[in-house]
């Protein structure tokens, strides 16, 4: 299997859909914004992403992006000052929570299961 196609093709899907809006029927819409950028310690992967689902008041309800440090999860025994940049908002109250980037085809599918967990949540289904 070659993996450096496989990833150029999840990149590849990822950045294609950068500026793309949908608006459901369900007054839901979601938008992806994605960049590549030069690796950082932020960014190791190069990528610099925005991935929101909107309500139809257009107040975010659901997002991943790497625009921000959040505080990782407390770990029993670890006290650096290390904050991650990859990062789910699971509410439109959640000021973040670290997300662990695997590869663009991830976090595109990531993305897209949580909207229907989101929205099935919201609506009480």
């Amino acid at each position: 299997m070659n993996w450096s196609a496989d990833l150029d093709t999840g990149l590849n899907n990822l950045l294609d859909l950068h500026g793309t809006e949908v608006h459901r029927d369900d007054g839901y819409w979601w938008k992806i914004e994605a960049w590549q950028v030069t690796p950082t310690k932020e960014r190791p992967h190069g990528i610099r992403y925005n991935l929101t689902l909107h309500n139809n008041y257009n107040k975010r309800v659901f997002g991943m992006d790497n625009a921000h440090a959040v505080k990782p999860l407390k770990k029993k025994g670890f006290a650096g000052r290390r904050h991650d940049y990859d990062h789910v908002h699971k509410s439109a109250i959640d000021k973040g929570t670290p997300y662990e980037f695997q590869d663009c085809t991830v976090l595109l599918t990531d993305f897209f299961e949580g909207i229907e967990v989101t929205i099935e949540a919201i609506e009480g289904k």
